[in-house]
């Protein structure tokens, strides 16, 4: 069986889907690992590194997919609609690993089925305790709230913490988390370690007594419209507008006293929900810094801008786009180990050769494409 790991080329993509110490573990399980050469640049892993791993150095992507039996990426392989037609390059028989955005981009499953491709989408893995060490959102979204708070820290012109000086003493820093999924848990943990005064909110009443475990201070909106505001996945729902009515009369007068802010606010395969609108920004103290982690769902703040750092109103809007990115060696090691703990199972230790249960929970959970068609249920049509 061969492995092809392409160098990703999604506009600020700096990830890679291997890291050394797995191709070690694939070519445990018996895979051939082929990598296009500078597949690991950004992440701080040369071609030399993967090549003493065991991994044979391709000089392009079309090398290192065109023989595959299976293609690891951390993004959905794009179209030529995309710009740059990765999917043509990739064996027409290969199954391929990736997070593939598959409720919010279904065109591209679309496209893999059309080719032939197998598709296993990792951010639809279903949240049971047997895909935990599989799951790459929480893997990345750990990695993501850890640097919004450090990228906070960087644009914010106080301390975090209080500091008692002969010259006075400067006051902590305020910090408010919207959205305590994993994202949020970790800014949490990250800003109480820096020394702010935390508090945070979340529509998932579940949410209240992690908060507090970290020793923030939880954001209550209406405790009844949030009894039921959670799916059985774990995931947030879509509240009524009464309800986001409610919040930003609440968050209104809450944000008006914080240094800073954090939004983490996802809903899967929908735009992300609007929890700081303008006059809300300019409430803020001058110099206050907001990181909107959901610009690439359309953004929780009104005035953040995808990928961009801007100070609107006096307070400064960081939009970032693929945060796990800034952080790139790390989270490749760790999505590079969600997709071993996958791959794992379906490998027969005997034979070496893959042996899938397509009635597994984890299999039709993630399979997205197969035999020139659509055929995750959130994701088909019947076709």
């Amino acid at each position: 069986m061969k492995v092809g790991v392409p160098k990703e080329r999604r506009e600020g993509e700096s990830r890679v889907a291997v890291s050394p110490a797995t191709i070690k573990m694939l070519v445990a399980l018996g895979f051939d690992v082929t990598v296009e050469t500078g597949a690991g640049e950004d992440a701080s892993f040369s071609d030399e590194v993967f090549s003493n791993a065991g991994a044979t150095i391709a000089d392009s992507a079309a090398a290192a997919l065109g023989d595959a039996d299976l293609v690891l990426k951390v993004r959905a392989p794009m179209s030529a609609a995309n710009g740059a037609d990765e999917i043509g390059q990739i064996n027409p028989k290969a199954m391929v690993v990736a997070h593939m955005s598959a409720l919010a981009e279904p065109d591209g499953v679309a496209a893999m089925a059309a080719a032939g491709l197998t598709g296993f989408a990792m951010d639809l893995l279903p949240r049971i305790t047997r895909a935990q060490s599989m799951d790459v959102l929480s893997s990345q979204s750990n990695l993501a709230g850890y640097k919004a708070v450090l990228d906070a820290a960087g644009e914010l012109g106080r301390a975090f913490p209080m500091m008692m000086t002969a010259a006075g003493t400067i006051a902590p820093a305020k910090v408010f988390i919207m959205g305590v999924g994993v994202a949020g848990l970790q800014a949490i943990a990250t800003a109480k370690r820096l020394g702010a005064v935390v508090t945070a909110t979340d529509v998932r009443p579940a949410t209240k007594e992690q908060v507090q475990s970290l020793g923030g201070k939880f954001l209550e909106v209406d405790a009844e419209m949030e009894k039921d505001a959670q799916t059985e996945g774990g995931y947030a729902k879509e509240m009524p507008p009464e309800y986001f009515e409610k919040q930003k009369q609440v968050v209104a007068e809450h944000i008006k006293k914080q240094d800073v802010v954090i939004t983490t606010a996802l809903i899967p395969g929908r735009p992300a929900p609007v929890l700081i609108d303008d006059d809300m920004v300019a409430s803020m103290p001058d110099g206050a810094v907001i990181v909107d982690l959901a610009t690439e769902a359309g953004g929780n703040c009104t005035l953040s801008e995808p990928g961009q750092v801007v100070k609107k109103k006096g307070v400064t809007i960081i939009g970032h786009a693929n945060m796990p990115g800034r952080l790139a060696e790390d989270a490749s090691s760790l999505y590079a180990k969600n997709l071993i703990n996958f791959l794992t199972p379906l490998v027969d230790a005997e034979t070496k050769q893959m042996t899938i249960d397509w009635e597994d929970e984890i299999i039709q959970g993630t399979l997205v494409c197969k035999d020139g068609r659509v055929v995750h249920p959130a994701l088909s049509k019947g076709d």
